[in-house]
This record gives structure tokens, sequence and C-alpha cells, in this order.
């Protein structure tokens, strides 16, 4: 194969690499924030497959966050448990990249996921349309 004919394989190879790999340049940000009524504590304990962020008892107003980059092949995946003083609870993903991908990066902005666990359940924050939208209710059994 020619020099030239081996530079274009290879500068195609990389552009169709770069077009389907995700963006870890980008830094994500999550944000559990505390937004119940009448002093409540919010627990939570948030996790990926390799972290573990710990278990952490939020006063209203006050928030937990972390920031990460995606990892290489773009399964980068962070769940969350959060239970009220009521024993309500939720259970739910708050960033994949492998699925939804889109659904996230329009609402977080391509960096900012909010979610603010309320008296009737939790919300994230579309920051481009600056409204919360309810994602998920309280569940009463676990």
């Amino acid at each position: 194969m020619s020099g030239f004919k081996l530079y274009v394989v290879a500068l195609v190879s990389l552009t169709f690499l770069a077009l389907t790999i995700p963006c870890s340049a980008v830094t994500w940000h999550v944000h559990i924030v505390n937004g119940l009524s009448s002093g409540r504590i919010l627990f939570v304990h948030c996790k990926s497959k390799d972290n573990d962020l710990g278990i952490h008892n939020l006063a209203v107003g006050t928030e937990t966050t972390w920031s990460f980059k995606e990892n290489f092949i773009g399964t980068t995946l962070f769940w969350c448990y959060l239970r009220t003083d009521r024993e309500e609870y939720a259970d739910f993903d708050v960033f994949w990249s492998e699925h939804n991908r889109k659904w996230l990066q329009t609402r977080c902005n391509w960096k900012d996921c909010i979610w603010t666990a309320r008296d009737d359940g939790v919300y994230i924050k579309n920051i481009p349309n600056n409204s919360d939208e309810l994602i998920h209710q309280w569940g009463t059994h676990w």
C-alpha cells in the first residue's frame, strides 16, 4: 500500500473513531439536592460499578455532588438510592451514557445533571428550558 493510501486509511479510521466514541473530554457534574419541606432529612447513597460515593444525610437546601468524565467505551453509569425520613424511597440511574444519551444531554446541557428530591418525588432540571420535570415518584415499600 502506498504511503498516501495508508495515510487516507488512517485518517478515515481516526475520523470514524472520533465520531463514534463518546466525548470523554466533557466533565459531567451530578447534583442530588434536598428540596423536601419542613426540615426533612434526605438519605442518599450513590454508586457506579467502580465507585461507592458514600452515604449522605442531607438537610433541606443542601446537596451532594460529584464530577467525572465518561469512560472510553461509553458505558458510564451512576445510580442512587434516596430515602426520606418518612420511609419513601427512589432507586434510579442518575447518569448513563450508553442509553438515552440525548435525553441527558438536552436536560443537563452537556454538563450539569441536577436531581432534586421534593415531597412528591424526584425531579431533573431541564436547564435549557429552565424547568423541572418529575421523573420518579416516591415508592413506599422497599
